[in-house]
C-alpha cells in the first residue's frame, strides 16, 4: 500500500492520502494513479468539498484498486488532531445495509424457515394488511421489492419499547398507500421505495430466530466472512469504534456553507464506546427491530463490502465459506419490477430507480439530463446492487455479476447541497458521478 503526504496543509494539518492498492502486484499502475488523482480532486474541490472518501474497484472477481482520502474525523477545537480515512475506516453505509439484510433473510429461506411468497401474518403473529386493500396478503417478496404498499409516512424508526404492530395496524394511516385513480397501488402492484419494508423484515428475522436482529446479522453474515463492523454501536468492538467515520455536512439545518466548518451529523463517538441505550436490556426480539438498523444501520468498511460483493459474484461462497446457494443469489438479482414509461407503476425518484430485484437495485443504464441510473459517462454498464444516502453520506455497492466487475464507495460528508449540484447524465450528485466514472474506468475499462 502506498501512502502519500501532500505538502500543502489543510486546516493546519497535513493531508494524508492512500492513493491506491493493486491487489495483484502491490504496485500503483498508471490507470490506478489516474483514478486516485480524480478521487483526491473530488474530496478537495473548494466549492463542493467532501469530508472523506473510501473506494474500491473489483475486476474479474479480484480487488484491483482501493483508495482512501480526507478525514474520517476532523480535528477538534481543543487541539485533538483529526484522523484520516484508511483501510479500516467503518462508515454507516445507510441503505446499502438493506442488501446485507437481504442476505441474512435469504439464509432463513434456504433453511426452510421462511417462504418468500407466504402471507407474513403467519410469521408475525398478527394480521399484516393494508387497510385499503384488506384482502391482499403481503409477502416477504413484496417487502424486498418495495411493492408491499407500505410507505415511510408511517415512520421507520421507533423507540425500542414501541411495538411495530401498533404502527402497522392503524396506529399511523400514513404507513399505507391509498387507492388512487392514476395507478394500481395494491400490494404487489406498485413500486415505492420504503425503509419501513426493511423494519418489518428485520422484525420478521427476529420472530423466526428469537435473536435480536443486529446480533443475528453478526453471527449469520459478518462473522463468517471475517468482516469487521455491525448494525449497531452495541455490536462494534473497541477497535471498530476507533475506526468509525463521523458523518458530516458543511452547515446546519439544510443550510449548506461550503466555506464553513464541518458539522457532525452521525456517529460522532470520538473513539468512545457509547452508553447503553434506554430499553435495550428489556427489548423483546420480534417486537420492533427498527432500532437495530435493518433499514440502514450497518457500519462497515469498503473492504468489508468488497468481500460481500465477491461472495455474490461467486454465487454465494467465499474463501471456502458458503452462506447462500446459487439459486438464492440468482433470486436476489432477478428483476421483480421494471418502470414502464407512460404507465405509472412506480415512483422512480426522478429517474434513479428503474428496476428492482429482491433487496437489490437493477441498474439499466437509463440517462437523461440530471436524471437516470447511468453509472459512467460512456454508458453501457448494466449492473445490480444498492445505494445509500443519509446524514451527508453517499455510498454505493454496484457490480456486474457476469463480468464479475464492481465498485464500492463511501463519501463521508457533503460540503454543498446535492440538489444544487445534480449530475450531467444521471440522478447522482455531480461529485458522485465523478467517483463512479473513475472507479468504473478501472473495474470495467472501455474496450
Amino acid at each position: 500500500m502506498h501512502f502519500f503526504r501532500l505538502a500543502k496543509p489543510r486546516s493546519r494539518l497535513w493531508r494524508w492520502v492512500l492513493l491506491g492498492v493493486c491487489a495483484m502486484s502491490g504496485a500503483v499502475h498508471a490507470d490506478e494513479a489516474a483514478v486516485a488523482r480524480t478521487l483526491q480532486a473530488v474530496v478537495f474541490e473548494q466549492e463542493t468539498p467532501i469530508a472523506s472518501l473510501s473506494a474500491l474497484a473489483i475486476r474479474g472477481g479480484h480487488v484491483v484498486y482501493e483508495g482512501h482520502f480526507g478525514m474520517r474525523q476532523m480535528p477538534q477545537s481543543d487541539g485533538t488532531p483529526g484522523l484520516p480515512a484508511d483501510h479500516d475506516t467503518l462508515y454507516r453505509v445507510a441503505s446499502v445495509s438493506k442488501l446485507v439484510t437481504t442476505i441474512g433473510l435469504m439464509r432463513l429461506v434456504e433453511a426452510g424457515k421462511l417462504d418468500l411468497d407466504a402471507d407474513l401474518s403467519q410469521y408475525l403473529g398478527y394480521a399484516l394488511r393494508n387497510p385499503h386493500f384488506a384482502h391482499a396478503p403481503i409477502t416477504a417478496r413484496m417487502l424486498l421489492a418495495h411493492t408491499s404498499s407500505l410507505r415511510d409516512g408511517g415512520g421507520y424508526f421507533m423507540p425500542l419499547g414501541t411495538p411495530l404492530q401498533k404502527a402497522l395496524q392503524g396506529g399511523n394511516p400514513a404507513a399505507w398507500a391509498t387507492p388512487q385513480a392514476d395507478a394500481d397501488r395494491a400490494p404487489g402492484r406498485y413500486f415505492a421505495y420504503c425503509n419501513l419494508n426493511f423494519v418489518v423484515l428485520g422484525t420478521l428475522i427476529e420472530r423466526i430466530t428469537g435473536t435480536r436482529f443486529d446480533i443475528y446479522m453478526q453471527e449469520a453474515v459478518l462473522r463468517p466472512l471475517g468482516i469487521a463492523g455491525g448494525f449497531t454501536p452495541e455490536t462494534l468492538s473497541p477497535a471498530d469504534i476507533r475506526h468509525l467515520a463521523v458523518l458530516y455536512r458543511k452547515g446546519q439545518d439544510g443550510n449548506f456553507q461550503p466555506k464553513g466548518p464541518w458539522v457532525p451529523q452521525a456517529d460522532n463517538l470520538q473513539g468512545q464506546m457509547p452508553a447503553p441505550r434506554a430499553g435495550l436490556q428489556d427489548y423483546v426480539p420480534g417486537s420492533n427491530a427498527s432500532g437495530f438498523g435493518p433499514q440502514g444501520g450497518l457500519r462497515v468498511s469498503v473492504a468489508g463490502l468488497g468481500r460481500i460483493m465477491q461472495l455474490l459474484m461467486n454465487h454465494g461462497s467465499l474463501d471456502g465459506v458458503r452462506l447462500l446457494g446459487p439459486e438464492s443469489v440468482a433470486a436476489i438479482l432477478q428483476p421483480q419490477w421494471r418502470a414502464q414509461p407512460g404507465t405509472p407503476n412506480g415512483d422512480t425518484l426522478g429517474g434513479l430507480f428503474q428496476s428492482w430485484g429482491l433487496g437489490a437495485q437493477v441498474f439499466v443504464d437509463l440517462s437523461d439530463t440530471h436524471g437516470g441510473d447511468r453509472l459512467a459517462a460512456r454508458g453501457g454498464i448494466k449492473a445490480v446492487g444498492h445505494l445509500g444516502f443519509a446524514y451527508g453520506l453517499h455510498a454505493g455497492f454496484i457490480f456486474d455479476p457476469v463480468k464479475r466487475s464492481g465498485v464500492v464507495y463511501a463519501l463521508g460528508g457533503d460540503g454543498a447541497d446535492p440538489a444544487l449540484h445534480r449530475g450531467r447524465y444521471s440522478s447522482f450528485p455531480l461529485w458522485e458521478e465523478r467517483v463512479l466514472d473513475a472507479l468504473w474506468s478501472v473495474a470495467d475499462p472501455a474496450p
